[in-house]
């Protein structure tokens, strides 16, 4: 977290909301560590916020007493907009970056996506970067948060564009929204995400009907939206199921326990199973780049857990769960699964995995048409275990009975792919002690 700049309308050094990550454009305030007047330290937490998917700890840059919290809980903010304003009559502060620093730092941050393009004025003069980049207009040193004049030689019969990022201008592309009339809100006149969703909403407002209630779409709801969109519209999908006699491992389950050790999870167990057929399959362990036509395969297997949380739902994974025992995935599973439904899982748990498996059992139903993890290429669901009359050895027995549903990417593989992947998994439930001991 190292984003800071100066505002000087309050006195003080004022933190902007750094990018935390994901080219992500904005976060909730969750709740405030500190209050105004408060002492804080160097990379003391002073608030949490909300992202797309997690929430996050925002340490201070600054040492010095509160002057001003900018931001209500429950409040987005912007990246890049004022966040915090420590003064400098507690302990000492850092002193104000030269303007030149300052400069660097903000052009440079342009790569992450918490400083835009589209730097200078309309006409498009200016001095360009070697970049490409134009550099903002400067606010001098000392003089408010006035913007500084054109360079000599800019026509100034136009004002300053308005600077956007590439993801705002291409939502405002792909809905018709015309820029050039959509009203900023972002620092220094930038127009953000939520301005052009304002923009593409206030149109089509739909009349309220007596006896009902809009809730608004929050971040976490649109980040969601978006990416089981792109899933559904992107990926051409195909479902698989089998129905599976789990006795024997939940008889292995049961054998394991003691009254002092409750020893490893179900779900450890299957863990365990998948991972070894994505070795076996290591295609379906992959993702696709549809721009260079390739399939590209992970050496290690980052499992994807999709999770409930408070926030709705979310996918953390186990990372190198490849060379973890059944123990350990039991403890790494639970590690995460608990601080995702708390929404502490870190932003690399929540980007990393390579493969996702979706225990709906847990809501007591017992098949899904799952679907896939973007930019993955497979997901498999795990339904209830029931007990079941089953056939074995010419005779009607209760068993425990579950069933495997296995959604994949068709361009990677095929069905014959897909079917041996699944019997890899519902044999080893089968027969656990045997596939345990070839692992």
């Amino acid at each position: 977290m190292t984003s800071t700049a100066t505002d000087r309308s309050t006195p003080g050094m004022t933190f902007l909301l750094p990018d935390l990550g994901e080219g992500l454009t904005e976060a909730e305030v969750v709740h405030w560590l500190v209050s105004e007047g408060d002492v804080v330290t160097v990379d003391q937490a002073v608030v949490e916020v909300e992202t797309a998917k997690s929430i996050v700890e925002v340490p201070s840059p600054y040492a010095g007493r509160v002057a001003r919290l900018h931001a209500a809980e429950g409040e987005t903010v912007d990246v890049g907009r004022p966040l915090i304003t420590v003064a400098a009559d507690g302990p000492a502060a850092p002193a104000p970056e030269e303007p030149e620093t300052a400069a660097y730092r903000e052009e440079e941050q342009a790569g992450s996506g918490n400083v835009l393009i589209g730097y200078g004025t309309s006409s498009g003069a200016g001095s360009a970067t070697g970049s490409g980049r134009r550099r903002r207009p400067r606010t001098a040193p000392g003089t408010g948060s006035a913007p500084a004049e054109p360079p000599a030689g800019v026509p100034t019969t136009r004002g300053p564009v308005r600077v956007i990022s590439p993801m705002v201008r291409k939502l405002a592309r792909d809905n018709g929204v015309d820029l050039r009339g959509v009203e900023p809100t972002g620092f220094r006149g930038i127009i953000t995400k939520s301005d052009v969703e304002r923009a593409m909403s206030a149109p089509v407002a739909a009349p309220r009907v007596p006896g009902e209630r809009r809730v608004p779409l929050n971040g976490f709801r649109r980040s969601v939206s978006a990416a089981l969109s792109r899933s559904r519209s992107e990926i051409p999908e195909a479902t698989v199921w089998v129905d599976v006699d789990a006795t024997a491992l939940w008889d292995l389950r049961e054998s394991a326990r003691t009254d002092a050790d409750p020893g490893p999870g179900l779900l450890a167990y299957l863990a365990r199973f998948v991972v070894a057929g994505l070795k076996e399959y290591p295609v379906l362990n992959a993702r696709l780049d549809t721009e260079r036509d390739e399939i590209v395969e992970y050496d290690a297997v980052n499992l994807g857990l999709a999770v409930q949380g408070e926030r709705g739902l979310v996918v953390p994974a186990v990372i190198g769960a490849d060379a973890m025992t059944t123990a350990q995935l039991d403890r790494a599973i639970r590690d995460v699964t608990g601080r995702a439904r708390a929404g502490r899982a870190s932003a690399e748990e929540l980007a990393a995995g390579t493969f996702t498996l979706n225990n709906y059992g847990a809501f007591r139903v017992d098949g899904s048409a799952a679907i896939i993890n973007h930019p993955q290429v497979a997901i498999l669901g795990l339904g209830r275990i029931i007990d079941r009359p089953w056939v074995v050895d010419g005779q009607i027995v209760p068993r425990k009975i579950t069933q495997l549903s296995f959604v994949f990417d068709h361009r990677v593989c095929d069905g014959g792919t897909a079917a041996g992947f699944m019997r890899s998994v519902a044999d080893a439930i089968e027969d656990p002690a045997s596939a345990i001991a070839r692992l």
